[in-house]
């Protein structure tokens, strides 16, 4: 658990991060998450299941079980608000919730979720401008995500690969996406046969790095979170974003590093036109980019298995 024998600095790296980037908890475990003081919290079905093997957070799953909840939610997904309410109480501004990643290229579907997952949220006395719902950037998603944001619904959207899924947010208005930096490069580590990228080279980093140049150059107001971090490298390189999802680990790696110089985002103009994309033209852009593809295929496998295993723990 993390306590204060973590800070061995006064000013630590997190502290010059903070300075310039919003810092989320990419963890469920809100107990654990409270010493790093993060302005947002991020959850997702593998976060869930993780914390709720734990002893400590016993009392949700209890919870969860207690009774069937309303709103067409399984017991699954009320433990998934049940950790969102009590994220809320940690953190003060954002938590995100997942639509089950099943969903994802059902846009009537999505849809109905987001606004059962709100309504429960409702029920559980929790704001709904405290929640942003999390949602794959397929093309359906994107979708679902147009017609929530116009209804004010805030959506986070989850398992950005490329600079189309992002440009496919950026046109619907989406109040968030969260773009993978460590499985882009985890890819690339397969693909080139190498182990390691200098964070300059890092080819999640820099895709991130243009992702936000796009979107700044061309004025669009959707924020951008980097995610799924390998190492405190790729944060430091990333200093001046949005906002960081970070898990635990790396929050205690970064306050026991003494503040240094960082890196930080390239603030240069970008370099990409700004179009916009029908559905032929996000389908031909993903279909030639294979990391994009295959990582938004299996990132959407994973959430969805994680999913089913928690409901088999949950015995629903």
């Amino acid at each position: 658990m993390a306590d204060s024998t973590h800070r061995q600095i006064k000013d630590s790296a997190l502290d010059a991060l903070r300075a310039r980037t919003t810092v989320v908890a990419d963890s469920g475990e809100f107990e654990t998450i409270r010493a790093y003081r993060p302005t947002d919290a991020t959850t997702n079905p593998s976060l869930v299941l993780a914390a709720a093997r734990q002893d400590s957070y016993r009392m949700l799953v209890d919870e969860a079980l207690a009774g069937t909840p309303g709103h067409n939610l399984t017991p699954a997904e009320r433990l998934m608000t049940l950790f969102g309410r009590e994220l809320t109480g940690v953190v003060p501004r954002y938590v995100s919730t997942e639509v089950d990643a099943r969903l994802s290229f059902d846009t009537s579907a999505t849809i109905a979720k987001a606004r059962a997952l709100l309504a429960d949220y409702d029920a559980l006395g929790v704001a709904r401008d405290r929640i942003l719902i999390k949602i794959a950037s397929t093309w359906e998603g994107i979708r679902a995500a147009s017609v929530l944001e116009a209804e004010g619904v805030a959506c986070n959207m989850t398992l950005i690969f490329s600079l189309a899924q992002a440009q496919a947010c950026f046109d619907v208005g989406a109040t968030l996406i969260s773009p993978f930096v460590g499985r882009i490069t985890d890819w690339y580590k397969a693909a080139d046969g190498v182990d390691h990228y200098p964070a300059s080279e890092d080819p999640g980093v820099k895709s991130v790095a243009r992702i936000n140049a796009y979107a700044k150059t061309h004025g669009y107001p959707t924020q951008v979170m980097a995610a799924s971090f390998r190492n405190c490298d790729q944060i430091l390189a990333l200093a001046g974003a949005d906002l960081m999802t970070i898990s635990p680990a790396l929050l205690a790696e970064l306050d026991s590093m003494p503040a240094a110089d960082m890196p930080g985002l390239d603030v240069s103009a970008s370099r990409d036109p700004r179009v916009a994309l029908d559905r032929a033209g996000f389908a031909w852009a993903m279909n030639d980019d294979a990391m994009a593809t295959e990582k938004l295929a299996e990132g959407i496998r994973k959430f969805a298995a994680d999913q089913r295993t928690l409901e088999g723990e949950l015995g629903v």
